[in-house]
Formats: C-alpha cells, structure tokens, sequence
C-alpha cells in the first residue's frame, strides 16, 4: 500500500462523482485528467456504475480509477472485476474490508471519532476518509494527528477550492474534491470542456495555498 499512498499524497486530490447519469465515462475522465484531476472516484449511487467502470477502465484516460460509497462486499468484489483499482467507503465496512484485502486492492475506509480512525487502521486501510470534513474543519485533522501521526487521513464532504489548502496544511494526505468540481449537471449533459476548467481552476487553488 505505500506505492497507493505515495502516489495519493503526490497528486492530493480524488474527483468524487455523484452524478444520476453519466454518458461517458471515460470522456469524463479524461476531461478530469486534461486539467490535473488524475483521481477519479465513481460512485455506487450512480445507476450501472459498473458498466461505467468498465468503460472507462478500458480506455488510456490518464486516470487512476476507483469506485466509493461501497456499502457492501457484493459491490466491493463487482466494483473490483469492473476495473476499479481502489474502493472508498463511507464509514468503517468490515465486509468490504474483508474483499480488498482477499483481492490485495487498496481501501480508503471512512471514519469520523477518532476511535473509528483506530478501526479503520485495523481493518487493514491504505487511508482514512475523516467524512464529512467540513462539520469538523482543518483543524480536526491536526488534533488527530497526535494520536495517529501515521495513519494516512483524507478529507472528504465539504471540501473546496477555499478548505482544501487548509485540510492539507494540517495533516491530510489528500483531499476529495465533489460538486464544485464535478457537478451532477455538468456531468450529465457531457459538459466535458466545463469539467476540464474546473479541474484547472481548484488544481490552481491547491498551487497558490
């Protein structure tokens, strides 16, 4: 996991997409990967999500390729045979815990208290997504440093262009960027020129915080 890890810190941001359709996603991900966004996070509440996985993992996009709000161990072992390189979950799923570590495919498990950081570590995760970021602020994550100075911590829910140099500079490994970046309309109308300037303009904020 310390190539995931490396790799995750390196490029600081996964595009989350929550989208109710999705024409093309493999465009889409390109679009994301034209302006610096080379993670991106489909979503099991998106209908088919594995057909779009599987379209997607089967085109040179420039995108590492993951599949989150996995809830349960049938979505984690489809999301994995559809392409998926690494699962996100919203809160701590030991059933899903159970699939990546049989398939040796990273997890990014969700937490909030810092007991459910512990267990999430437990579990076996590559990195720990503190959701929703925003209730707590950048200020959380470096409290949790203290305790867990080597637990990689991810942000998520809230996130933007603002926060995010602030959840980095106290301690996150990465960030989640979602609506702002990748928003459900602009999704679905294929408005992929749209989404590449978004991309841009937040990998922008990064640079300048």
């Amino acid at each position: 996991m310390t190539d995931f890890r490396a790799e995750l810190a390196a490029d600081r941001v996964i595009a989350v997409v929550r989208a109710p359709r999705i024409p093309d996603a493999a465009a889409l991900c390109a679009a994301l990967a034209e302006g610096g966004l080379r993670w991106v996070e489909l979503t099991c509440t998106t209908p088919g999500v594995a057909a779009h996985l599987e379209r997607a993992a089967a085109v040179d996009t420039g995108c590492r390729l993951g599949l989150g709000t996995v809830l349960s161990a049938e979505q984690a072992s489809r999301g994995l045979e559809a392409g998926a390189s690494f699962l996100v979950t919203p809160g701590c799923r030991p059933q899903v815990a159970e699939v990546a570590a049989r398939a040796q495919a990273p997890l990014v498990l969700g937490a909030l208290t810092p007991t459910e950081v512990a267990r999430a570590h437990e579990l076996g995760a590559a990195a720990v997504k503190i959701f929703p970021a925003r209730a707590f602020g950048p200020g959380y994550f470096r409290d949790l440093r203290g305790p867990y100075p080597d637990v990689p911590l991810v942000a998520s829910g809230g996130v933007d262009a603002q926060s995010a140099p602030a959840f980095l500079a106290n301690g996150a490994l990465a960030v989640c960027a979602g609506s702002e970046v990748v928003p459900a309309e602009a999704v679905a109308a294929g408005d992929w020129a749209e989404l590449t300037r978004r991309a841009r303009a937040f990998m922008a904020a990064l640079a300048a915080g």
